[in-house]
């Protein structure tokens, strides 16, 4: 049985990296890309429970199967699962986002909000990103990368509750590849005002990125710095487990 692959984004369906991302992913299977019919960065996680999702399917070309779709990644995701694709996918991967998706910002992205709800549904996930916005950005130098950790994760799998943030750095040419952490870092100067003549309570959301710990060599910003894609493993189970003997005193009987 051919190989089924899902693959979606935040950046809408007409967006180059995707269209990039389901180039690389036809000779590897079956594709269907279910995505936003617009852009939808920052969606993280979010859904739409309070309006009926539209979906619509545009295109066939050979092995490729383009639908767009009115809600969220998380939703495209969902949706797939349930009314488009003819059976669970092998993969799921979600990219190649304009913009990468390291340290922090993986909580508020769309890009690896699709990640976890595929992950959530025991599905191999990976989310692809690359640090850059222009809508006409250069994926050449990713592309072998991105098929090579893809076929890695079609024969190999993942961990139960495990997926994978996969950022790449805007270089001619990649020094390599690291399997990273996620750097701690922050974001700072998050607003600006917006300018409009009648009103001044308008702000445009921005920000500066620091990471707090720029000589730790073992974390996704230090590999992007260095001209290296970073791979970082992330668990959906969020418990502190570490944390749970030391609040023991709070367990009580009713």
């Amino acid at each position: 049985m051919s190989r089924l692959i899902l693959i979606t984004n935040d950046d809408g369906v007409h967006a180059k990296g995707i269209r990039t991302l389901a180039r690389l992913m036809a000779p590897l299977g079956e594709v269907y890309i279910v995505a936003p019919d617009s852009g939808r960065s920052g969606a993280g996680c979010s859904i739409t429970p309070t309006r009926a999702i539209e979906l619509q399917h545009l295109e066939d070309d050979g092995s490729l199967h383009f639908y767009s779709c009115s809600g969220t990644p998380v939703d495209c995701v969902k949706l797939a699962c349930e009314q488009v694709v003819p059976r669970q996918p092998d993969l799921v991967v979600s990219g190649i986002n304009h913009g990468d998706n390291a340290s922090i910002s993986l909580h508020y992205s769309g890009t690896m909000g699709a990640v976890f709800e595929a992950c959530m549904k025991g599905i191999p996930a990976i989310g692809f990103s690359l640090q850059n916005f222009d809508a006409d950005a250069d994926f050449s130098h990713c592309e072998d990368s991105v098929v090579k950790i893809a076929e890695h994760i079609l024969e190999h799998g993942l961990p139960n509750s495990v997926c994978l943030d996969v950022n790449y750095p805007q270089v001619d040419k990649l020094r390599g590849t690291k399997v990273t952490r996620l750097a701690h870092g922050s974001w700072t100067s998050e607003w600006v005002n917006a300018v409009h003549p009648y009103k001044d309570n308008l702000y445009w959301l921005t920000g500066k990125f620091s990471n707090l710990e720029p000589e730790s060599e073992d974390t996704d910003y230090w590999a992007l710095e260095h001209g290296y894609a970073s791979i970082t493993p992330v668990k959906m189970d969020m418990t502190a487990y570490d944390c749970i003997e030391k609040l023991h005193t709070l367990n009580e009987p009713n």
